[in-house]
């Protein structure tokens, strides 16, 4: 089970929040706080909250494990650089349409950005800061994604048609689609290099696919927001229903489940440190008392 490590700290302007991702090396957290249109940035020891740098509307968060910068994308078009040191922005681009989930592949310096409630992924160069493609994707309203560290493949989860769409890194396009007909509503997605496995849920279904598409197993779930995987354990906690559940990933079959921690009701993302395995949630309270992020650590 996780233990709260500390207690629920307080985030100044409430306004709920959007997606989380830790920067283990650097001990530090960043969610997207996005009704203050603001980057939260949190010690990943400590778990108090260490500052924010107002970015514009923001819903996407990925970081450089080189320089450390953060990504953000909104719902004002833009992706942004933020050095969460001097906590400014450094860079800024508009791409013509509004960015939900971001993912950063430093292999190639792609930041791909999917087009909120949209028929896009946005591609751009985090050397130069331009635009270098627009990506056409199936049906609409994309949600999270993934990046396969070993082929550089982008699978994109496609709320609409209940499918991943695979992004070629060479000709920047979908090169296959994988159908998930059990998931409704795709929202959550990771992907297990060591497993080889993607990981989705919706409508209270989880399932694991191979990149080939082959169906690896399914099991009842929660309704999940995000979910974040720790590969270290081939964990995966998600945010949802009042809580974070938490799941262990099977070589070549469904995950099982391990335990949930009620939180808020709230509740809706989440992120682990792969180095502690310490959990962050984040979440505005419903009866408006606030907004905030907590530190779970799992039980011994």
């Amino acid at each position: 089970m996780l233990i709260p490590a500390t207690p629920p700290q307080a985030v100044p302007v409430y306004s709920g929040f959007d997606y989380v991702t830790v920067d283990a090396q650097r001990r530090r957290v960043y969610a997207a706080h996005a009704g203050s249109q603001r980057l939260l940035i949190v010690d990943a020891d400590s778990g108090k909250v260490v500052g924010q740098v107002r970015v514009g509307p923001v819903h996407g968060v990925a970081f450089d494990p080189v320089s450390g910068h953060v990504f953000t994308g909104g719902g004002d078009n833009v992706v942004s650089e933020v050095d969460p040191v001097a906590l400014k922005v450094v860079n800024h681009l508009d791409v013509g349409g509004s960015v939900d989930a971001i993912a950063y592949d430093p292999s190639n310096g792609r930041i791909y950005a999917d087009e909120d409630d949209g028929t896009r992924v946005f591609v751009v160069d985090a050397k130069t800061f331009k635009l270098v493609k627009t990506i056409a994707i199936p049906g609409h309203k994309p949600e999270y994604l993934a990046i396969n560290p070993k082929t550089h493949e982008v699978y994109q989860n496609i709320d609409s048609d209940s499918e991943i769409a695979v992004i070629d890194p060479v000709t920047m396009t979908v090169s296959r689609t994988i159908a998930t007909p059990e998931i409704k509503h795709n929202h959550p997605l990771q992907y297990d290099p060591v497993y080889d496995q993607i990981v989705i849920a919706g409508g209270g279904v989880m399932s694991a696919y191979s990149p080939t598409g082959t169906k690896l197993g399914e099991l009842a779930a929660g309704r999940y927001d995000q979910c974040d995987l720790d590969p270290t354990q081939h964990v995966l906690a998600c945010a949802g229903d009042g809580g974070v559940t938490r799941f262990r990933l099977q070589r070549g079959a469904a995950p099982q489940l391990i335990d949930k921690t009620a939180v808020d009701a709230g509740v809706h993302t989440v992120a682990i440190d792969p180095t502690t395995h310490a959990v962050f949630a984040v979440w505005g309270d419903r009866d408006g008392k606030g907004d905030f992020v907590q530190k779970f650590t799992p039980a011994p």
